[in-house]
C-alpha cells in the first residue's frame, strides 16, 4: 500500500482528479446500496439533483487526491495550490489565546484544512490536533499514521484518551479540528435533526467549547476545478451558550454543517451513512420527529 501511494503521489493533481472522477462514477454505478443512499440523502436535504450530481465524481476525487496530499506534499509548501478565504478569522481567534475549535463536515477536501492550518498558523510546539479514526485495513493505517503526522499537525484517536488530548490542547490555547457529522462512537451522542431527519450526533464538539471556553469557527476546503488546488474557507460559527443542553447544542452544530453543505452540495459526501443506527449501543431508536 505504501509503495502504491508513493507511485500515485508523483502524478499531477489534475490527473489524479480526472482518474478520481471516473472512480466515483464506477463506484456509483456498481453499488446499488451506495447509489440508493446517495439519492435518498440528497432528497432528504431537498437539494436539486443537478446541484448534487457532481458529488458523484467528487467522492472519487477525494480518494484519488490522498496520495498527493499525504505523500506528495510531505515537507513541501502548498504554495499556489492553496488559497485562503477568511483566514483573518483564525488570526483573530488565536490572538485571544483561549483555544480554537474548527468544525468541518465531509465536504470538499477536508484533509487540506489541517495541512493548511499547520502551514500557516501552528508550530510543532503548538500544533493543530485533529480527531481521527484509524482505518480498518492495517496497510492503510500505516500510510495514514506516517502521512498525517507532520510539523504543526498532531492527531488524536477517537477515544477517551483522544478527547483528553484535545482538552489539554485547548487549555494551552491551541487549535483542534473535528468532523462533527461523523456518527459518534461509544454512545457519545444525542439524536438531533440533520436536514430534517433525526441523526445520531456527536456531543463532543459543543462540549469542548462549553468546557474550555474556546473559540469556534467553521472551515471547509473547496476543491477547485481542473486540479488547480484548493480554497480553504473560514466562516463564523453559531454561538453555543455554556449552559445549552446537549440536544440544543448538537442541533446548532448540525444546522451550521447544513449551511456549509448548501454552499457546495456538489462536493459533499452524500453517500456517507449519516443516519445509521450505531450497533451495540443502548441509545434507543431515532425519534419519529426531531426536536
Amino acid at each position: 500500500m505504501t509503495q502504491l501511494f508513493r507511485l500515485f503521489s508523483r502524478l499531477p493533481l489534475a490527473l489524479l482528479h480526472a482518474l478520481g472522477a471516473v472512480l466515483g462514477w464506477v463506484v456509483y454505478a456498481a453499488s446499488p446500496t451506495y447509489r440508493r443512499r446517495f439519492q435518498a440523502n440528497v432528497a432528504q436535504a431537498s437539494i436539486p439533483w443537478h446541484e448534487a450530481r457532481p458529488a458523484i465524481a467528487a467522492a472519487g476525487r477525494m480518494t484519488a487526491e490522498l496520495p498527493w496530499l499525504w505523500v506528495g506534499q510531505r515537507g513541501k509548501p502548498l504554495g499556489p495550490a492553496l488559497q485562503w478565504d477568511g483566514g483573518e478569522l483564525i488570526e483573530q481567534a488565536l490572538a485571544h489565546k483561549r483555544g480554537l475549535v474548527l468544525l468541518t463536515p465531509h465536504l470538499g477536501c477536508f484533509e487540506i484544512c489541517a495541512q493548511a492550518i499547520a502551514e500557516r498558523f501552528t508550530t510543532p510546539e503548538a500544533p493543530i490536533t485533529v480527531l481521527y479514526r484509524p482505518a480498518r485495513q492495517a496497510a492503510l493505517r500505516e500510510v495514514m499514521a506516517g502521512s498525517r503526522e507532520r510539523p504543526g499537525l498532531a492527531t488524536a484517536p477517537a477515544s477517551l484518551a483522544g478527547v483528553r488530548q484535545m482538552i489539554r490542547a485547548l487549555r494551552r490555547g491551541e487549535v483542534i479540528g473535528l468532523l462533527p457529522d461523523q456518527v459518534p462512537p461509544d454512545g457519545l451522542g444525542v439524536w438531533a435533526p440533520f436536514f430534517g431527519r433525526p441523526a445520531y450526533t456527536m456531543t463532543l464538539a459543543a462540549r469542548l467549547v462549553q468546557q474550555t471556553g474556546a473559540a469556534l469557527l467553521l472551515i471547509w476546503g473547496e476543491r477547485r476545478p481542473g486540479g488547480e488546488g484548493f480554497i480553504v474557507h473560514v466562516l463564523p460559527a453559531p454561538d453555543i451558550p455554556a449552559d445549552a443542553p446537549a440536544e440544543a447544542a448538537a442541533t446548532a452544530v448540525n444546522a451550521a454543517m447544513e449551511s456549509l453543505i448548501r454552499r457546495a452540495p456538489g462536493q459533499y459526501l452524500w453517500g456517507y451513512h449519516r443516519y445509521k443506527q450505531p450497533r451495540g449501543l443502548d441509545i434507543g431508536a431515532a425519534p419519529d420527529n426531531p426536536a
